[in-house]
């Protein structure tokens, strides 16, 4: 073969070789380009791009008039990926830095900021395998200021120190009116940066303020920072729930600064405070003490966040007189002119002793209400009989909850009929013997105050969807009517205006211009093992005014006030205070002035 020939020879192979190589070749790319694209692409999408978890905002809640009580404020998360900063050397210079820089600016601790320091240098982590490996998160600080974050954003690329820095913003859950409220609207913890109600109302309902959680997706570099050019998608958020409450905020401001007044003077243990209309059975106001600040995590103690109005029970005394006495005026078993031998005070029944306060003989059940006679009631229900008087307490709802949509509302305590000795109703009438909680006996007074119609206690007004407006209303629940006879409202409210007026227990709630129906009641506090104490007390004073046409049904209790115990004394100076700002809030008309009645 001649040299030429040969050269042609080489070429040919080198030309089947080079053609077979782009064969190869060509279908390695259909292969990626076409059969692998997505496959690869999705691979190669992890590279190059971010993939954050986001939530929308937490329903709001407001009260009735659209006055916001809980909402959302925007704060920065600090975290840090360590893993950035290469350079050993650099990286420890940077950590030193940063360390001193988040100790001055955000106040944190020596340990704290050492912690930082030391993290920083050493980003690794062990994994569930015991097997070392790189750290890319490490938590700086939460609920940052906004605006004290973004100056310090600015800041740290201005020395030159952002590059392990991330600053993320989130929603924090900020309570404006502090204490206000506290008690009914709960708090949040954050878990795994989502808020979660865990008590009152943000609990009760965490389901329907919580917003959806969604997807965003950003083009990145090598080190891990966002591409304005690149791609950047999101799903649609969808923000919680708006709530709007049945309480007025005015209403509540004015029940708390007088809950404070009775606190400082009394020095109880507790205290609390419960307005409602008793038409709606709706929730204008509901207040304890002592409470808690929710935006201040140094106030949470089981003491003070715990909501005693719905938790708690406590034996009413004579309050529970004109709920008793109301059936028996109803079954016409007598009239407000019946009268009683009151004993002079002193009665033995069932071989145990009743006494009244006051030496009283002859009685009529209108001054038995007057004067709050133990020895009358007492009388009357035993001419009412066990049955009827059982009845009459569970249908006025005090063996049942009330309807408020919180946890852990009580049921009370009624002993069952079949487990009733012989002095029971004698003590059960006049409030001992069972144990109510404080909605169940604004709930059996809104019965009285309107006609003897028993509603349910409403919290919750409406439900806003601020994705689409749309407001659902909350129904007022069923009623239930509790009075046969038609005149059994009027004789009711006339005895208890008695209360209030010359020869009552508690003259000193009269209001100017208005008539006021009302009882008192100071009982003894019970002690496990001891039996009723000689010391503690509850003082309570539950009323309706205008008496005959009601705008609100208010309770006030004092749980062991000191230097006095009597209802009247203790909370009925309370009750007459807010009942008074009440009315001139509402405009609310007097009954007379004073003048007429001269």
């Amino acid at each position: 073969m001649t040299k030429h020939g040969n050269i042609a020879a080489r070429i040919k192979v080198i030309f089947v070789l080079v053609f077979f190589v782009a064969i190869w070749l060509a279908r390695q790319m259909y292969n990626v380009q076409i059969e692998r694209h997505d496959e690869l692409l999705t691979k190669a999408k992890h590279t190059y791009t971010t993939h954050t978890t986001l939530h929308g905002k937490r329903g709001q809640i407001y009260d009735k008039n659209g006055h916001l009580l809980v909402g959302n404020i925007p704060v920065k998360v600090i975290t840090a990926d360590p893993t950035i900063l290469k350079d050993k050397t650099d990286r420890k210079e940077i950590a030193k830095k940063l360390a001193k820089y988040f100790r001055k600016k955000l106040g944190l601790s020596k340990e704290r900021a050492t912690r930082i320091y030391k993290e920083l240098q050493h980003p690794t982590r062990i994994n569930d395998k015991g097997v070392e490996v790189k750290d890319q998160w490490m938590l700086i600080a939460r609920d940052v200021d906004f605006m004290l974050a973004c100056q310090m954003e600015e800041e740290l690329k201005k020395y030159k120190l952002n590059k392990a820095i991330i600053f993320t913003e989130q929603n924090k859950r900020h309570y404006p009116k502090q204490e206000l409220l506290a008690n009914v609207l709960g708090f949040t913890n954050s878990i795994d940066d989502k808020d979660i109600g865990m008590g009152g109302l943000e609990r009760r309902l965490n389901i329907s303020m919580s917003s959806q959680e969604s997807q965003s997706q950003t083009e990145t570099t090598r080190m891990g920072i966002p591409l304005s050019y690149g791609l950047s998608e999101a799903a649609n958020i969808k923000n919680g729930n708006n709530v709007y409450l049945t309480i007025e905020e005015p209403i509540q401001a004015i029940v708390e600064e007088e809950l404070d007044k009775l606190m400082e003077k009394w020095k109880p243990r507790a205290a609390y405070a419960v307005m409602a209309d008793p038409y709606t059975g709706n929730i204008l106001a509901m207040a304890q003490r002592p409470t808690f600040n929710p935006n201040d995590r140094s106030t949470y103690t089981p003491e003070r966040y715990r909501n005693r109005i719905t938790e708690d029970t406590f034996e009413p005394g004579s309050t529970m007189k004109p709920i008793a006495i109301s059936r028996a005026i109803d079954d016409q078993l007598v009239t407000p002119d019946t009268r009683f031998d009151c004993e002079k005070g002193y009665w033995y029944y069932g071989g145990a002793r009743l006494k009244d306060s006051h030496e009283n003989d002859i009685l009529s059940v209108a001054e038995i209400i007057q004067t709050s006679s133990n020895i009358g009631t007492a009388k009357i229900a035993l001419k009412m009989g066990n049955d009827r008087l059982y009845d009459t307490l569970t249908r006025f709802g005090f063996t049942e909850r009330t309807g408020i949509p919180l946890k852990n509302e009580t049921k009370g305590l009624l002993r069952p009929l079949k487990k009733w000795y012989k002095i029971t109703p004698t003590r059960v009438c006049i409030g001992q013997s069972i144990n109510t909680s404080p909605l169940q006996l604004v709930r059996g007074y809104c019965a009285l105050a309107n006609h003897g119609i028993l509603p349910e206690l409403r919290l919750v007004d409406r439900i806003e969807d601020p994705n689409t407006g749309e407001i659902g209303e909350v129904p007022i629940g069923p009623r239930r009517n509790l009075y046969k006879n038609s005149r059994t409202h009027k004789k009711m409210i006339d005895m208890m205006k008695l209360v209030t007026q010359e020869g009552g227990t508690a003259t000193n709630v009269a209001i100017d211009g208005y008539y006021v129906a009302g009882k008192t009641g100071t009982s003894q506090k019970y002690i496990t093992g001891q039996g009723y104490s000689q010391s503690k007390f509850f003082a309570t004073f539950i009323g309706f005014v205008p008496a005959d046409n009601p705008k609100f049904v208010l309770l006030v209790t004092a749980d062991e006030p000191k230097k006095s115990h009597y209802g009247g004394t203790v909370a009925g100076p309370t009750f007459k205070s807010i009942a008074e700002k009440t009315l001139k809030y509402y405009n609310v008309q007097p009954d007379y002035y004073r003048t007429e009645i001269k």
